[in-house]
């Protein structure tokens, strides 16, 4: 279906191009022949055929870079190209057929003049130049359905901290571990030497020791 769509668009764009053509170069050629005789210019007498050459120039451009179907080009190409070839073959019969004294718009429609100067086999060698471009030919890429989606590679975020952040906690202390302190404990571990008699436990050494001098008495 996109090849008929190609193919009708071609055969639309030949004729507008001709028509559009026709018009920029004879009112062109018009306005800048009359600035030379008068001596002077306007450049908004240039803006119409302006106009006209810039849409035959989108025209074609979209008609012969859209990836949509070679077979627009080809036909718009080869009606371009068609009657500059047949000035070789019998240049009066084709110039009779083509009509001189139309008018379109106001202005006057002189469609013999981009034949006689080269201008529709210009852009019909382009048009067809197009059709053998490999960009045009070659496939789209399908998306992968049948592989695994790839994933962007995670990295490791690095965590800088800032002045304002506390520490990280420490480790859980232990419930048996008693906190270390500075007073005396509250539940002594080890039992305290009795008083016996009225002798306080430090004033005399421990019984059943001899002293060095008593010895060597």
């Amino acid at each position: 279906m996109r090849h008929l769509w190609s193919f009708l668009a071609g055969l639309v764009v030949a004729p507008v191009t001709w028509v559009l053509v026709t018009l920029g170069q004879d009112g062109s050629g018009r306005t800048v022949n009359r600035w030379v005789e008068i001596g002077t210019y306007s450049t908004p007498n240039l803006i119409e055929p302006a106009v006209y050459l810039g849409v035959v120039g989108v025209l074609l451009g979209l008609l012969g870079t859209l990836r949509f179907s070679p077979l627009g080009p080809l036909v718009a190409g080869l009606l371009l190209v068609a009657p500059y070839v047949g000035l070789f073959v019998a240049p009066f019969t084709v110039r009779d057929r083509v009509p001189d004294d139309l008018r379109m718009l106001g202005d006057p429609l002189p469609l013999r003049q981009p034949l006689d100067n080269g201008t529709l086999f210009l852009i019909g060698m382009l048009l067809l130049m197009a059709v053998f471009s490999a960009g045009r030919w070659r496939r789209r890429p399908e998306p992968r359905t049948d592989g695994a989606e790839l994933t962007p590679a995670v990295t490791p975020v690095e965590h800088k901290p800032a002045l304002t952040d506390w520490p990280p906690p420490g480790p859980p202390k232990d419930p048996d571990t008693a906190p270390l302190t500075l007073a005396y404990p509250e539940n002594p571990t080890e039992p305290l030497p009795r008083r016996t008699g009225g002798e306080s436990p430090w004033s005399a050494p421990p019984r059943g020791t001899n002293r060095p001098d008593d010895e060597g008495r």
